[in-house]
């Protein structure tokens, strides 16, 4: 483990290589899995803020369960809470392009420019998952792996891309460049040291 200023970090966020490989697997990782993505309060106060724009992007049937039962989820098994789901799995803010690869609504409402909030740092920083210990005072970091991202692995392969690498403009978002850079400085240490 790593310790950067007060989180613990995975080896395996440094040596395990990933690069979303979205033609081959359409963006599963928004429709498969057993919960919505995590959340945290004032993401879910954001999102609210802008729901009626995000909509604009989204199916009828999304826009249904955000009018009955809300854009969130609290999930039991997990003790999270997350983005509500269609009765299939899929994330009510999941929609799909032309090429039937599967986009963020929130982020596709970003990137046209129409409100500040890009995603839910989880989505954000995925295959990185972080918890957080209140008690000790400490968050981790950790790789989540998941079958459905095997060609993202093999892409990260490829293009010799590290997971920290591949996330640092969700880690700038919710840590901060100098948080980064001190990343940075302990992965390119641990490399140096570990051949």
């Amino acid at each position: 483990m790593f310790v950067v200023r007060d989180v613990l970090i995975s080896e395996d966020v440094i040596e395990e290589q990933f690069h979303c490989n979205l033609n081959a697997c359409k963006g599963a990782c928004c429709w498969e899995g057993d919960y919505g993505a995590p959340v945290e309060p004032i993401e879910m106060d954001t999102i609210n803020k802008y729901i009626d724009i995000i909509k604009e992007n989204l199916s009828d049937a999304s826009i249904e369960i955000l009018e009955n039962a809300g854009g969130f989820t609290y999930f039991k098994e997990p003790q999270i809470w997350g983005t509500s789901c269609h009765q299939d799995g899929s994330c009510v803010f999941l929609t799909k392009n032309e090429l039937g690869i599967s986009i963020c609504g929130i982020e596709k409402t970003y990137y046209e420019s129409k409100i500040p909030y890009q995603k839910p740092i989880s989505c954000h920083l995925y295959p990185v998952r972080v918890s957080t210990n209140d008690s000790l005072g400490f968050e981790a970091w950790n790789y989540d792996r998941w079958d459905i991202c095997s060609a993202a692995c093999s892409k990260g392969k490829e293009e010799k891309m590290p997971i920290y690498r591949f996330v640092k403009d969700a880690i700038v978002r919710l840590k901060g460049q100098d948080f980064y850079d001190e990343l940075v400085a302990a992965a390119s240490y641990y490399e140096n040291n570990n051949q």
